[in-house]
């Protein structure tokens, strides 16, 4: 699930070769980009202005910024990435790929965007966050990031000792309804055709867990917008206000298959993400990857620190292949 955001002034793309191109402005993106730039890196942060939070009044859990609305919290990030120098252009990225070496031998990439405009940079950041993928049943979808919730730590406090549904989608959410059971004692497991073995059934039952093994056929809207309760295939009506739902989360790849990143799938097919390393190194050479895209449970304060750790990374390998690039043309010049 994605939702588009207005655009906001945006930047335009520079003629010449940028130091680092970042895809994606959100808490990584535009952290990354913020570090590099105060490096005196020069750097272009693309844009799709589709954050993952954008349904969110506040985003939570993120010490200082807590209770910031999101698009604050990037409007914010925009500025500070702008005031060391930094771009930010508003544009979806529709390749990304190796370009042939420079002269002195240093990668290159070339990044075109919708609109026609490229731009090229010497190493990449991808940060590009991820989608949602809730459950096919009816009225779910509609609610979701407000009576619909998926995080105990981001939403959790704001909806609790409220009437809770899980909604099961696999084995995941038998965690969840443990987390979620940390915040209310109305709590409902929703099993909706996934299995729940005999000792879980226990568990549940020990932390007063109400267990209902009848199909959920759609989410019910409330006369005040919100959620009402379920409708089960029996025709049985079950009040709740809330409903907790273990997303599947796929990183976002659209544009980026020309950079040949390696992926991994989650297990119980809980979601994809871009595989990396440490500080988000890739097995691509010059290519960075964090944030959601490659931590898929990485909350706000996490991704933002992630694209920090990837940017000094970039900055320092970026030091090592100038002082190389300066070697070299000094002893050209010397045997010259």
């Amino acid at each position: 699930m994605s939702v588009r955001t207005s655009a906001y002034a945006s930047d335009a793309l520079p003629g010449e070769t940028v130091d680092v191109v970042v895809i994606g402005g959100g808490a990584a993106g535009l952290n990354g980009a913020l570090m590099l730039a105060r490096s005196r890196r020069s750097v272009v942060v693309i844009d799709s202005g589709t954050p993952r939070n954008a349904p969110a009044k506040a985003m939570h859990g993120f010490i200082v910024l807590d209770g910031t609305p999101p698009t604050e919290l990037l409007k914010r990030g925009r500025e500070q990435v702008r005031q060391y120098g930094g771009q930010v252009v508003f544009g979806e990225v529709t390749s990304a790929e190796p370009a042939a070496p420079a002269v002195d031998g240093d990668l290159r990439f070339t990044v075109s965007l919708a609109d026609g405009g490229t731009v090229t940079a010497r190493r990449v950041l991808v940060a590009t966050g991820l989608r949602d993928v809730l459950p096919d049943v009816p009225g779910l979808a509609e609610h979701w990031g407000h009576g619909v919730v998926h995080c105990p730590y981001c939403h959790g406090w704001e909806v609790r000792d409220e009437p809770i549904g899980i909604l099961a989608v696999g084995p995941a959410s038998i965690h969840h309804a443990l987390l979620f059971r940390q915040l209310t004692d109305d709590l409902v497991y929703l099993t909706h055709g996934t299995d729940l073995d005999d000792d879980t059934r226990a568990r549940f039952a020990a932390r007063n867990i109400r267990i209902i093994d009848t199909p959920v056929q759609e989410v019910m809207t409330s006369e005040d917008g919100g959620i009402a309760g379920v409708r089960l295939t029996d025709g049985t009506v079950v009040a709740r206000r809330v409903l907790a739902v273990a997303t599947q989360v796929q990183a976002r790849t659209e544009g980026l298959d020309g950079l040949k990143l390696p992926m991994e799938d989650l297990p119980d097919n809980m979601g994809r993400r871009f595989a990396s390393g440490m500080a988000g190194t890739t097995e691509v050479p010059g290519v960075w990857v964090a944030g959601n895209a490659t931590d898929l449970t990485a909350q706000v304060g996490a991704s933002a620190a992630a694209g920090a750790l990837a940017g000094s990374h970039v900055n320092a390998l970026l030091a090592i292949a100038d002082t190389d690039a300066a070697l070299a043309s000094a002893q050209t010049g010397t045997t010259a």
